[in-house]
């Protein structure tokens, strides 16, 4: 589904203290993460919550970032943003590095149970990243932040957190 069709959705309360967010970003496309991540934290103040955000040199090296977080800070933090963006170029390379930051995001919320959220455009050229990071409701960043906050939501319903 993508965001055009997909329901609007509410930003949830969340019952209990203030949550702690950590944002891991790939800056590489400054113009797209920035407005992605400035989506999130407009969906982020709604809900009250305090976010911390940590660069890493590129999308590959988000995974590894995120299992640094939970492994040394993991109970400062309620939930988990994954920013970033790959643009596809003339070799399979984007084929790669897509398929194993996928896989090794989705390798450690299977194994943990973390609340993250996933925001990595995988995108055939700039101007369809730049159209997904704008101001509008088409933001990929704000749509990961409502995913992370259901997460959230439901892991201190279940009390894991």
């Amino acid at each position: 589904m993508s965001t055009i069709d997909a329901p609007a959705r509410a930003t949830p309360s969340i019952p209990g203290p203030p949550l702690r967010l950590l944002v891991i970003q790939a800056p590489y496309y400054e113009q797209v993460v920035g407005g992605m991540r400035r989506g999130a934290e407009g969906v982020f103040a709604e809900a009250g919550a305090k976010a911390e955000v940590v660069d890493v040199a590129g999308a590959f090296e988000l995974p590894a970032a995120l299992r640094m977080a939970l492994t040394q800070g993991g109970t400062r933090f309620d939930g988990f943003l994954i920013l970033g963006c790959v643009v596809r170029g003339e070799t399979d390379h984007y084929d790669h590095i897509c398929r194993e930051t996928c896989r090794g995001v989705m390798d450690i919320a299977a194994e943990t149970g973390a609340a993250i959220g996933f925001g990595l455009l995988t995108v055939d050229t700039l101007p369809q990243a730049v159209a997904r990071s704008g101001e509008d409701r088409m933001n990929k960043g704000a749509e990961a932040a409502q995913a992370l906050l259901g997460q959230v939501a439901l892991r201190r319903r279940w009390n894991l957190a």
